[in-house]
């Protein structure tokens, strides 16, 4: 069981994350600025991941990232208006309001860390998202590329210690085809 975060630390997190990031949408702030100050609201607020399956959920970006700009979920209905999202979350205050904030390099941000907690509602046959295979492709083509940078290097290491000029600069040549193409 997750231990719940609290109000000032939800309000400290937005605080810093307004300092930090400027948002796609101008009402994207100005929601955020509401929430902030307003304290039951707040306590309803709960910092997710994957909002669009959340009943009440609410996805805002930042400029630094190519995410969705804003979208607003409230049951089966999606809405872009940040006016209407402002009216059902200033009517609906008691009700609980599941944010997605994204932003570079959220995944390895300890401050959203701090604020986030598990998505309940999450489907159990959503597994992996096209981000999710984005990022393993990305980790795939880094790790290659190290090795094959690894074992270049170790070859012309031998080439030298061999004094073989002539596969020392093939393997070079190789080497800098292949940071080149990084």
């Amino acid at each position: 069981m997750q231990t719940p975060v609290s109000v000032k630390d939800k309000k400290s997190f937005i605080q810093w994350f307004l300092n930090n990031y400027q948002l796609k949408k101008r009402e994207s702030v100005w929601i955020l600025n509401y929430i902030v100050n307003h304290h039951k609201l707040l306590s309803n607020v709960h910092f997710v991941r994957q909002a669009k399956f959340c009943p009440r959920g609410l996805i805002m970006t930042s400029t630094c990232t190519d995410e969705v700009p804003f979208r607003f979920y409230k049951e089966h209905l999606v809405t872009t208006d940040a006016e209407k999202t402002f009216h059902d979350i200033r009517m609906n205050q008691y009700e609980s309001l599941y944010i997605q904030l994204n932003f570079n390099k959220s995944y390895q941000n300890v401050f959203y860390a701090a604020v986030l907690v598990e998505n309940p509602f999450i489907p159990d046959e959503y597994f992996i998202t096209e981000a999710d295979q984005n990022m393993a492709k990305q980790l795939l083509d880094k790790t290659i590329y190290n090795y094959r940078r690894r074992s270049l290097r170790e070859k012309i290491d031998n080439a030298l210690d061999e004094r073989d000029r002539k596969a020392f600069t093939e393997l070079s040549e190789q080497l800098y085809t292949l940071e080149q193409k990084k």
